[in-house]
């Protein structure tokens, strides 16, 4: 994958976006088809930031969708457990999701999977009701063993996750992913918070396969001061 992809697209979602925009994610799923062996079946990519408010989100809704037009059968997973918005900007909703699977809620994981009504190849899994402990649910056997099942139904796996240097989630998810992306943002990404999330994948040998730099000064996503503001960091 190339070292940094710019997109443009403030907070739409495909198949609304400008030309421009759908052409840049065009090439991004050229990037990260070709990051990956024959060898790999079904590729789990993990998506997230440096910062609360970079795009991440968006990004990972748009690579599952360009992925998804190519034929391919795809899962996208909102591993967000802390500021979920991903059901918010899809204008999808379910009471159960990941965390309903992890803490044994819900034992039927079809039932928590929500198709595209556009896009056959597609289908949601929202992160469900907020647990008490996002990091230790995301780091268990359980998480394991849910994206092995799920593996084994489709080519690839989106994992949209947390940003790296707020919480831990997406460092202990990282070792079930075959690479991650780390997105950016024009006039907002800090170097020093860009160069601690790096530090702190390579330190877990996680495959970086590399960046994408977005355009916009506004990300639309709903983080802002609500991410850390809702939360408190230990």
């Amino acid at each position: 994958m190339s070292k940094v992809s710019t997109l443009n697209d403030a907070n739409l979602i495909y198949p609304n976006l400008p030309f421009a925009a759908t052409e840049a994610y065009k090439m991004l799923r050229t990037n990260i088809v070709y990051s990956f062996t024959d060898e790999i079946s079904c590729p789990v990519i993990g998506i997230t930031s440096s910062l609360k408010g970079e795009g991440k989100s968006t990004t990972a809704i748009n690579i599952a969708y360009t992925l998804a037009v190519t034929n391919k059968k795809v899962l996208f997973i909102e591993c967000d457990m802390r500021l979920p918005s991903a059901g918010k900007h899809l204008h999808i909703q379910s009471e159960d999701g990941l965390s309903s699977i992890l803490t044994g809620v819900q034992k039927n994981i079809a039932s928590v999977i929500i198709k595209d009504k556009s896009f056959p190849n597609l289908n949601f899994m929202l992160s469900g009701p907020i647990p008490p402990n996002p990091s230790e649910i995301l780091d268990s056997n359980s998480m394991k063993k849910v994206l092995e099942l799920l593996k084994k139904e489709y080519d690839y796996i989106v994992l949209d996750l947390p940003p790296i240097t707020l919480v831990s989630d997406p460092i202990v998810v990282s070792k079930y992913t075959d690479g991650m992306i780390i997105v950016t943002r024009q006039d907002y990404s800090e170097k020093k918070a860009l160069h601690q999330s790096i530090s702190q994948l390579k330190y877990v040998n996680a495959r970086i396969l590399g960046f994408v730099y977005r355009g916009q000064k506004n990300s639309g996503f709903g983080y802002g001061n609500k991410y850390s503001g809702k939360y408190e960091y230990k």
